[in-house]
């Protein structure tokens, strides 16, 4: 039986593909089940630094496998549990401190959109296409998407998209702040991105992504709070110790050459007066 979700690890950079091309990505209840517990271990693994998320085949994620649920014999009560198993992966993930990037090749439908969304960067090709569907076939969105939707493109967008039969475009969803970007080959900017955060201050990202996220969820007092504690602990790092030391050199010798330069110009700009005066 071919892996549903493939999972490899390249160094510090967790890479996670959906893997039913076949059925365009659809997350049937094995896969939800695939999609929690790598969501779990990813985010409690302290060796990982980063999240990569793609897809085989033509589409990113049609969403809910919809034949699975209807030729299972499932009842309302069994597709409200599997929602609640994705669920909890796509919370580990958005809680988590790791910054995750999505590269987006085609399609995403319905709770796709959620699942794209569990990214804090989101690459897509100019062929991508986004749509919701849920009100064409009588249910409603899933998978964090009436949360994370209006998130991203703001609430009157969202309802938009989840009240019309609306496919919008790389372009259209690159506008509205749906993607962050559009690339030719959306994997290997992906990929760049996430080397990019991995060379850098990788925990660092980590955080503003989390602060970010949690900001949502709660008061503004709180945030100040966390941002307070988090630039201490941050501050008090190996890695931002050496980076802050290195930056706060490199200003002392740009002032310097700055001052020296207006010296030296003020300097020249006198000698031009006083040759000028000599010469009347």
């Amino acid at each position: 039986m071919t892996d549903s979700m493939l999972h490899a690890r390249e160094g510090a950079l967790a890479h996670l593909t959906f893997n039913r091309p076949a059925s365009l990505n659809a997350m049937g209840f094995e896969m939800g089940q695939r999609w929690r517990d790598l969501a779990r271990e990813i985010t409690a693994d302290p060796e990982v630094g980063a999240v990569l998320i793609d897809a085989s085949g033509p589409a990113f994620c049609a969403g809910g496998d919809v034949i699975e649920m209807s030729t299972s014999g499932s009842a309302g009560s069994d597709v409200s549990a599997m929602a609640g198993v994705i669920h909890d992966g796509i919370r580990a993930f958005v809680e988590s401190d790791k910054p995750i990037v999505a590269a987006v090749q085609g399609a995403v439908a319905g709770g796709g959109l959620g699942l794209m969304l569990t990214a804090d960067y989101v690459v897509a090709s100019p062929r991508a296409k986004f749509v919701s569907r849920y009100a064409n076939i009588g249910l409603t969105p899933d998978l964090g998407v009436s949360t994370l939707l209006p998130a991203a493109i703001g609430q009157t967008r969202a309802l938009r998209l989840l009240l019309q039969d609306e496919t919008i475009d790389a372009a259209t969803a690159l506008d509205w702040g749906l993607v962050t970007e559009v690339a030719d080959d959306p994997g290997a900017r992906a990929a760049e991105i996430a080397t990019f955060w991995l060379d850098n201050a990788t925990a660092a990202f980590g955080q503003a992504k989390r602060l970010v996220r949690a900001g949502a969820r709660r008061a503004f007092h709180g945030n100040l709070a966390d941002e307070a504690q988090t630039i201490g602990a941050a501050f008090d790092t190996d890695a931002a110790q050496t980076r802050v030391a290195g930056f706060a050199a490199a200003s002392r010798k740009s002032a310097t050459g700055a001052a020296g330069a207006t010296s030296a110009a003020g300097a020249a700009s006198a000698t031009s007066t006083t040759s000028t005066k000599e010469s009347r």
